[in-house]
C-alpha cells in the first residue's frame, strides 16, 4: 500500500505540473497539502474532485478540467499555487483545503474577483467580508455547537474534558463554541488543556488532568496525527473515556502503522458516512476504492460535492467555457455565480446543501463511530 500511495502521489504531482486542457472546458483549480503531515486531506480532495469531474463531463453538457498544486497547507505557498493556477487558465477555485492557507488565498481572490468554493476550509475568516467565497464543509463554530448538542442529546457523558491545539485557529474556534454551547446546555466541562503544535508527541499532562478530573468523555477538536498519539497514550495510562472528534480527525484510520483498535468506539461528528446506504454514496465509495484503494474520507466527499455544486451553479448562471476562457474570464464568471449560490440547492453525499450570502453552507452533520476499524453511522 505504501508503494501504491507513493506512485499515485508522484503521478498527481506530475500531472498537476503539466496538465493540458481542452478549449471547451472550464478549468477548476485546487490547491492543498499533497505532501507533508496533512497530505491525506489534500489527496482526498483531489481524488474526490476527479471522480465528480469525470461524472459531470459524461453528462455531455458543461465540461470541467482540473488543475491542482501542492501548497503543503502553507499560506504563502498557497498564494503562489493560486497564481500559478490562474496562469494555467483556472476560472474557478474549488480551493483551498486548509483554513489558514484558504484565508490567504481568499484575500487575493476577493481582490482579483475569482470565485471560490472551498471544500474543506472551515474557519469563518475564510468567507468574512468576501462575497465571492463559499464553503462546502461546516464552519468551526457550527462544528463546536453541534458536537455539544449531540453529546447532550444522546447522553454520552456527564463530565467532559477538552484537549485542543491553541496554536491553530481551527481547533481554537471549535473549542470556543463547544464550550459556549456546553455551558448553555448544562454539560459540565471538568478539564481544559492545550498544546501548541501538531508535532507535539507527549500528552501525558493533558490526559492525566482529564483522568483525575473524572472525565467520562474527552472532546478532541484536533487533527488526526495528534489524536492518534492521544489514543495510544490513553491506552497506556489505562484511561478509557469516550473520545469524540470532528472532521479534522477523519483520516485517523489511514495513518500508516496506526493500531486501529485504539480508535474503537471513537465518535466523530462529520459530514459524511461511507457506509450510508443511499445509491449515490455507495457509487462514490465503490469508484473511490477501485481507483485509490481506500475508503474515501470526508474531505474527498466534500470535494465531490463541491464539483457538483459548481456544476449546478454554472448551469443556472449560464456560465460557459467560452466566457470562462476569455482573457481574465474568471472575473465575469465570478459575478455571474455569486447571486446564484444563494438560490441553488444541491443534493450531495454530504447532505442537502444551500448557501447563505455570508458563504456559509447549511446542511445537517452526521455522527459516525469507529467499529472494527471502520466508520459506521452512529445510532
Amino acid at each position: 500500500m505504501k508503494k501504491i500511495f507513493a506512485l499515485v502521489l508522484a503521478l498527481l504531482l506530475a500531472m498537476g505540473a503539466c496538465a493540458a486542457f481542452a478549449e471547451d472546458a472550464i478549468i477548476i483549480g485546487i490547491s492543498g497539502p499533497l505532501t507533508g503531515p496533512y497530505a491525506m486531506y489534500g489527496l482526498g480532495v483531489v481524488h474526490g474532485a476527479e471522480i465528480a469531474i469525470e461524472e459531470v463531463n459524461a453528462l455531455g453538457g458543461i465540461q470541467f478540467a482540473l488543475t491542482y498544486e501542492d501548497d503543503e497547507g502553507d499560506p504563502e505557498k498557497a498564494v503562489n499555487a493560486y497564481n500559478k493556477m490562474l496562469d494555467d487558465g483556472a476560472a474557478l477555485m474549488a480551493s483551498t483545503v486548509t483554513s489558514g492557507a484558504c484565508a490567504a488565498v481568499a484575500a487575493e481572490a476577493y481582490n482579483d474577483r475569482v470565485f471560490m468554493l472551498t471544500p474543506s476550509a472551515s474557519s469563518p475568516t475564510v468567507t468574512e467580508d468576501r462575497d465571492n467565497v463559499f464553503q462546502v464543509c461546516f464552519t468551526d463554530p457550527g462544528q463546536g455547537a453541534a458536537s455539544a448538542q449531540y453529546i447532550v442529546e444522546n447522553k454520552l457523558a456527564s463530565k467532559v474534558a477538552v484537549i485542543y491545539n491553541n496554536g491553530l485557529d481551527y481547533s481554537t474556534g471549535i473549542y470556543q463554541t463547544f464550550s459556549e454551547k456546553a455551558n448553555e446546555l448544562g454539560l459540565e466541562i471538568v478539564s481544559v488543556t492545550t498544546f501548541s503544535s501538531d508535532d507535539n508527541a507527549d500528552f501525558s499532562v493533558q490526559l492525566t488532568e482529564a483522568k483525575n478530573a473524572g472525565a467520562d468523555l474527552v472532546f478532541l477538536p484536533i487533527y488526526y496525527t495528534p489524536a492518534s498519539m492521544i489514543l495510544k497514550q490513553a491506552k497506556g495510562m489505562d484511561f478509557a473515556p469516550i473520545f469524540f472528534g470532528v472532521d479534522g480527525m477523519d483520516g485517523i484510520l489511514s495513518i500508516e502503522g496506526f493500531d486501529t483498535s485504539l480508535a474503537e468506539g471513537v465518535y466523530l461528528l462529520t459530514a459524511f458516512s461511507a457506509d450510508a446506504a443511499d445509491e449515490k454514496t455507495q457509487s462514490f465509495v465503490k469508484k473511490y476504492v477501485e481507483l485509490y484503494g481506500e475508503i474515501p474520507n470526508q474531505f474527498a466527499a466534500d470535494a465531490y460535492d463541491a464539483i457538483y455544486a459548481l456544476y449546478e451553479a454554472c448551469n443556472v448562471a449560464g456560465v460557459t467555457a467560452e466566457i470562462a476562457n476569455e482573457m481574465d474570464g474568471f472575473a465575469p464568471v465570478c459575478e455571474m455565480l455569486i447571486p446564484v449560490m444563494t438560490e441553488i440547492t444541491v443534493e450531495g453525499i454530504t447532505g442537502t446543501m444551500s448557501w447563505q450570502a455570508t458563504g456559509e453552507v447549511t446542511k445537517t452533520p452526521t455522527a459516525v463511530i469507529i467499529e472494527n476499524g471502520a466508520y459506521v453511522g452512529a445510532k
